[in-house]
């Protein structure tokens, strides 16, 4: 029994084939509005590739970017085809392409569906890539002089100006690295010799951060160093008083800015799986009542059209088996009792079984 069938007439064709043209234009529309998103995600995320690892971070993008330019392609060639059903004549041209034509557009309308999903479901990559290439950046900070490395401290003091934060985790992620490079320490001071000697690594630490962490809101001047000695600064606490630098990381500010990109971006690929989606299930009931048209022969008569032409248990039944026999149709069966049916054919006999042939004669 058809799934959701629908009868149509010459009239309810027509104007079925004239706005799934007209949605196929619009689909085109949603498709370089994916390919869009795609770049504009992607284009974000290599502004910071300099505090992020290398990693699947780029996956998603570049799928967006490749199903919209799918979509444009599909829709285009689908608005052309609905366009030629309003015709039973050109309907002929593309009786077979129809069919899978659907299936290719259903493929593709689920891989919208899953990069939309992939948006909601990539948090933990992200964080985990910011996490690790903020840590090297913060580690490498100091090496100006150093070729490669020279840009990481203008990058992560931009980054600490312009997203409100501080560290990887917090401020206190400055205090476990030398931030300040050699070339700036006297040495000829006692305080930094002393320092230098008290780590077992030799590195200058220092309960300071740097510059950029400050917030220019605050009512009293920066505090950058000595940020846990009360005694250094006046009428000052810092187990209670609210610093006046930057409490967020920069791993949570930058979360949190891709995770609103990419939870906007999941709610529009959503809208337009959607909305692909209706487009798909128009063209399955206009391609089977075009279908029907040809089949009884009427062109202005009515013909019914459906979204699948047996239950869904059937549907998937059929569909398995010609999955579990693909490759079986030119292999030979070892099976006991079952011969290659070319093999096994019953020999005729002509004539009947009591006449006795003669004898050839013996040459003398």
């Amino acid at each position: 029994m058809a799934v959701l069938k629908v009868k149509f007439t010459k009239t309810k064709r027509d104007k079925l084939a004239q706005i799934l043209w007209i949605l196929n234009w619009v689909s085109v529309v949603s498709g370089v509005i994916l390919f869009s998103l795609g770049l504009f995600l992607k284009i974000e995320i290599k502004k910071r590739n300099e505090v992020m690892a290398k990693g699947d971070i780029n996956s998603v993008p570049n799928m967006l970017i490749s199903v919209g330019v799918i979509a444009c392609i599909i829709n285009f060639l689908g608005g052309k085809i609905c366009y030629d059903c309003s015709d039973a004549n050109k309907f002929s041209r593309w009786k077979l392409v129809m069919l899978p034509y659907i299936v290719c557009t259903f493929c593709f309308t689920f891989s919208i569906l899953v990069g939309a999903l992939m948006c909601y479901t990539m948090r933990n990559e992200l964080e985990e890539s910011l996490y690790l290439g903020l840590r090297d950046a913060i580690k490498f900070y100091k090496d100006t002089d150093i070729p490669g490395r020279c840009f990481l401290k203008k990058t992560v003091d931009m980054l600490q100006i312009g997203f409100r934060c501080c560290g990887n985790n917090g401020f206190r992620d400055w205090f476990e690295i030398q931030w300040v490079s050699a070339r700036y320490l006297n040495m000829a001071s006692k305080d930094v010799v002393d320092r230098l000697k008290s780590n077992v690594d030799g590195k200058f630490l220092v309960d300071g951060v740097p510059f950029s962490c400050c917030n220019p809101s605050s009512p009293r001047p920066c505090i950058q160093y000595q940020l846990t000695n009360n005694s250094a600064h006046y009428n000052y606490d810092f187990l209670t008083e609210e610093l006046n630098i930057w409490m967020k990381g920069c791993r949570e500010a930058l979360l949190d800015y891709y995770t609103a990109i990419m939870r906007s971006i999941g709610i529009a690929a959503l809208l337009i799986w959607l909305f692909e989606l209706s487009v798909l299930i128009g063209v399955r009931y206009l391609q089977t009542a075009m279908k029907n048209v040809l089949l009884l022969g009427d062109l202005e008569g009515e013909s019914d059209g459906w979204l699948l032409e047996n239950s869904f248990v059937e549907t998937a039944k059929y569909n398995i088996n010609i999955i579990k026999n693909l490759g079986k149709a030119n292999q030979i069966s070892t099976v006991s009792g079952m011969n290659d049916p070319n093999i096994d054919v019953q020999n005729t006999k002509c004539g009947k079984n009591n006449i006795t042939t003669k004898s050839i004669p013996a040459s003398s």
